[in-house]
């Protein structure tokens, strides 16, 4: 008893709920026997690992080392890039504008940006020879958000885009993502956008006359206490950044760069996947998810911070029977990889499970069914498959198995 107070103070003072070990879920030494064999196995250096529900935390765990130099631990507070665990976030931020009429999920992008107007789409291409043709529609921000635009990350080779500056501002970038040839008639195909979530970020900009990334700390980040998650991390954030690290054959190695903090200024914070967190900060994330848009925090009243009806819409099934994502069974909602038909990977989840994964192996999914979510957090590149990885199944078998 004495062991679990003194954890369960240690959680409540960076702002987790009470922890109920043991009741209606899996338990913190499950969800660590899970995880383990992969710190023994170097697959990973370490990882922190969260199971909850709406009202708190039912196993909160850390294994391994945030950097193996270092000898430094993984704790509760560790900081991961969460890449495109960035998207739905993005688009929750959306999807409040569309509720106060700024933005509609149908509106031409070109309405809101007129870079947009007239854009055209490939018809083929011979060598360097390139024939486009115009598009049957223009593109929307319904499939912005559920990457059926067309609208390619990176332009053909004689766009002249390709000799402009580098973006340091959303307003340039969705200047020349205005400028593209979309790669698929709109609505017809599903391909990943990057593009399309960062154009996103100017849309959330124009439409509420301020930047993205204020944006998102005042209406999302600020109600639900979110104050380690920022593009631009403080010098005593990335003291608690777990490095990165890639693997060959004589083991793990760290990837320098990853210490090195982005700055305001230098480049323009990636709607599709710049975002630096914690598994506190993403639980409080989660569990306003699966409140239907209602935040509870100990005593203190519900803070909305997003309409139930625009938390349905978001999370249906958008694409019907187009192929999607990057494991078998998954279709799309509004920037929510989608579980059409367990297997595999996602068999321990039910049809209707929402969630994201991120380049470093970071993933976190919610079953609506069964009332409960599931957060990985590590930092590993030139993984075979982000989304489908062992440690995703061994975690999400752990929280979500019957």
């Amino acid at each position: 008893m004495k062991m679990l107070l003194l954890v369960t103070m240690s959680w409540l003072a960076i702002g987790l709920p009470t922890l109920a070990i043991g009741q209606d879920g899996p338990t913190r030494d499950r969800v660590r026997s899970a995880l383990e064999p992969f710190v023994d196995d170097r697959e990973i250096a370490g990882a922190v690992a969260v199971v909850g529900n709406m009202g708190g935390i039912d196993a909160f765990a850390t294994v391994g080392l945030a950097d193996i130099e270092e000898a430094r631990p993984m704790r509760p507070d560790t900081l991961f890039r969460i890449a495109s665990m960035t998207k739905p976030i993005t688009g929750v931020a959306v999807m409040i504008l569309v509720e106060e009429g700024k933005l509609g999920l149908d509106d031409p992008v070109a309405k809101h940006l007129p870079s947009f107007q007239g854009q055209m789409r490939l018809g083929w291409h011979q060598g360097d020879s390139y024939v486009t043709k115009q598009p049957s529609r223009p593109i929307t921000i319904r499939d912005l958000m559920t990457h059926t635009s067309g609208l390619p990350d990176a332009p053909l080779p004689d766009s002249p885009e390709r000799d402009a500056k580098p973006a340091t501002t959303l307003a340039e970038s969705s200047e020349f993502y205005g400028r593209r040839r979309l790669s698929f008639e709109p609505g017809s195909r599903w391909s990943y956008s990057n593009a399309g979530i960062n154009t996103l970020g100017r849309l959330i900009e124009v439409a509420s006359g301020m930047s993205y990334e204020n944006f998102l700390k005042t209406r999302i980040f600020d109600p639900l206490v979110m104050t380690d998650t920022t593009f631009y991390p403080t010098p005593d954030q990335m003291s608690r950044l777990a490095m990165t690290y890639s693997k060959d054959v004589d083991g793990l190695h760290p990837v320098a760069s990853a210490k090195v903090a982005p700055r305001v200024g230098d480049r323009p914070p990636s709607p599709a996947g710049g975002l630096y967190s914690t598994a506190p900060d993403l639980a409080k994330f989660y569990r306003m998810i699966l409140g239907r848009g209602l935040f509870t925090r100990g005593i203190e009243p519900s803070r909305r911070i997003v309409a139930e009806s625009s938390l349905a819409e978001m999370t249906r099934l958008q694409t019907g029977e187009i192929p999607c994502g990057f494991v078998d069974g998954m279709g799309f909602g509004l920037t929510w990889a989608y579980v059409k038909k367990p297997t595999g990977v996602t068999e321990a989840l039910s049809p209707g499970s929402i969630g994201h994964g991120g380049a470093f192996g970071t993933q976190a999914w919610l079953d609506p069914k069964k009332g409960r979510f599931a957060i990985l957090l590590i930092q590993r590149i030139g993984l075979s498959n982000n989304d489908g990885t062992p440690m995703r199944r061994e975690l999400q078998r752990v929280a979500f198995g019957d």
